[in-house]
């Protein structure tokens, strides 16, 4: 048992999980609300929703005359942070997320204030992640929109198309959000994919939902509880996991007298 415990510390130094995704958005009319409502239930990703600090205000009183102002606001002083309008607090940590996806209103050609806030704020702390954009607007294009994220998001790994939903197509959103999220290849995006190399052979292991997907030369594959029970063993490609609890498991790849043993987290 001792030993069976050393061994376990050692392999559990490295870690290969399904990579997560964040929702941020703002909504006024809640057309971008019904949007992220749909588009979680697809993809399961966690939601943030900005909000303005100050409860109430009417922006589309007097022809949206304070929505204009907040825009203009920011296209004359886009760097300085007292041209963006105050927010409530958000209580999340970036760094436990590989991809966010913003969805955002159309304010006059640009990013809704409120949103422009938040990602002038934390877009920095986006660098190197996969960013995803979905637009909400009556009628105009989303260029605008696009550039605002750009220049929020710099180091941001954007992903091509970013998905227009006009106003009167809310209520049909979903095939919208099913078609783009297969577009942009959404799956494999956040599949969890980690190259292993053992005596100079290199295996992709693809953690998903319900299976593990090896790609590469190998003898055989098996995967271990924490208290070091084999629950399975295979010399096939694709590994059914469906049966197992969700929780943390010990994966081992073996080729001939080699191995390598990774951490792994199943998801059902």
């Amino acid at each position: 048992m001792r030993k069976l415990i050393l061994t376990l510390t050692v392999v559990l130094t490295a870690i290969a999980v399904n990579a997560k995704t964040l929702i941020v958005y703002y909504s006024f009319t809640n057309n971008v609300h019904t949007v992220v409502t749909d588009l979680q239930s697809q993809t399961g990703a966690d939601v943030v929703r900005i909000e303005p600090a100050e409860e109430g205000l009417d922006y589309a009183a007097n022809n949206y005359a304070l929505g204009s102002a907040l825009i203009s606001a920011i296209r004359n002083h886009p760097g300085e942070a007292s041209s963006y309008p105050e927010i409530k607090p958000v209580d999340v940590n970036l760094d436990d997320y590989d991809m966010v996806i913003v969805a955002a209103p159309l304010w006059w050609s640009n990013m809704a204030a409120p949103l422009q806030t938040y990602l002038f704020h934390h877009g920095a702390q986006m660098s190197g992640k996969k960013i995803g954009l979905i637009v909400s607007s009556a009628s105009s294009g989303i260029s605008g929109v696009e550039s605002d994220a750009h220049r929020l998001i710099p180091g941001g790994d954007f992903i091509a198309p970013s998905l227009w939903i006009r106003s009167s197509q809310t209520s049909g959103c979903h095939s919208l959000i099913s078609n783009w999220l297969e577009q942009i290849g959404y799956k494999e995006l956040t599949s969890g994919v980690e190259s292993v190399v053992m005596s100079g052979l290199k295996v992709d292991m693809n953690v998903t939902s319900g299976g593990i997907h090896l790609n590469g030369n190998f003898d055989s594959f098996a995967l271990y509880s924490l208290s070091g029970t084999k629950v399975l063993e295979s010399s096939d490609n694709v590994v059914e996991t469906s049966a197992l609890a969700s929780g943390v498991y010990v994966a081992r790849i073996n080729s001939g007298s080699c191995f390598v043993s990774k951490k792994v987290v199943i998801t059902n």
